[in-house]
C-alpha cells in the first residue's frame, strides 16, 4: 500500500450509487479520501473545487462518457491520474482510453484486490 505521508483524495464517479459506495468501502478503510460524483459534470465541479489526487471513472455516465470528463478534467487540472472503469472492456475502448492519457482501464465489476493494487501503482508513479 502507498505510504499515505499525506490523505490521498480519490475522486470515484459512476452514476450506480451502488458502484460508488463499494468503491468508497474498499479505500476509506485504506487510509483515502473519497469524493463521489454520479456523473462527469458532477465530477469536473469537483475537480474545480477540491483537491483531488486520482479519478476513479466510469466509462458510461448519462451525458458525458468517462472519456469526455477526462478530456475536461485535463484543461483544468493538467494530467490527473485517471483510471477508467468499463462493463464493455474491449481494444477498442482501451486504445482511446490509454491515447486519452488514462493510467488504464479496469474491468467491472472490480476485484479489491485488484483496484487496490492499481490505485497505489498510479499514485507511486504520480506522487
Amino acid at each position: 500500500m502507498v505510504t499515505l505521508d499525506r490523505p490521498f483524495s480519490l475522486l470515484i464517479t459512476d452514476d450506480d450509487p451502488l458502484a460508488r459506495e463499494t468503491l468508497r468501502e474498499i479505500f476509506e478503510p485504506e487510509g483515502f479520501h473519497t469524493l463521489l460524483a454520479e456523473s462527469g459534470e458532477e465530477a469536473v465541479d469537483i475537480v474545480q473545487h477540491q483537491d483531488v489526487h486520482l479519478a476513479l471513472m466510469d466509462m458510461h455516465l448519462p451525458k458525458m462518457s468517462g472519456l469526455e470528463t477526462m478530456e475536461v478534467v485535463r484543461r483544468i487540472k493538467g494530467l490527473l491520474p485517471t483510471i477508467l472503469i468499463s462493463a464493455e472492456h474491449d481494444e477498442n475502448l482501451l486504445r482511446k482510453a490509454l491515447s486519452a492519457h488514462a493510467f488504464c482501464v479496469l474491468a467491472k465489476p472490480v476485484s479489491r484486490h485488484v483496484v487496490i493494487y492499481v490505485v497505489t501503482r498510479a499514485l507511486e508513479k504520480f506522487y
